[in-house]
């Protein structure tokens, strides 16, 4: 099993909005949302664009490249059911975040 790894604080992250940072060499999404923080693969998979610098409405994030939208509790893709980006297990421990990055 992989090891939990602190990423921010709630505040580097407020409500309804979503914030990148690079862990272990991997660039993760972190999203508030009002049911709690979710952690996605930073890396739009269309062409790259930065998703944790994205429009966050509601749960949907849409990437600020070419506009591809992915649902930020689950990774599904707004359009295209077989596509689904990867996400990582959360837990807030008092004021800091933390994501289980899984190969």
């Amino acid at each position: 099993m992989a090891d939990w790894i602190r990423v921010c604080t709630t505040a580097d992250c407020p409500l309804g909005e979503g914030r990148e940072f690079v862990i272990a060499d991997r660039v993760v999404a972190i999203f508030h949302l009002a049911e709690g923080f979710f952690a996605l693969e930073g890396i739009c998979p269309h062409q790259g664009g930065p998703l944790g610098r994205g429009c966050l409405q509601g749960c949907r994030v849409t990437c600020p490249w070419h506009g591809w939208q992915f649902d930020v509790r689950d990774g599904q893709h707004g359009s295209i059911a077989s596509l689904v980006q990867p996400g990582w297990p959360v837990r807030v421990e008092g004021e800091e975040v933390w994501v289980q990055l899984q190969e």
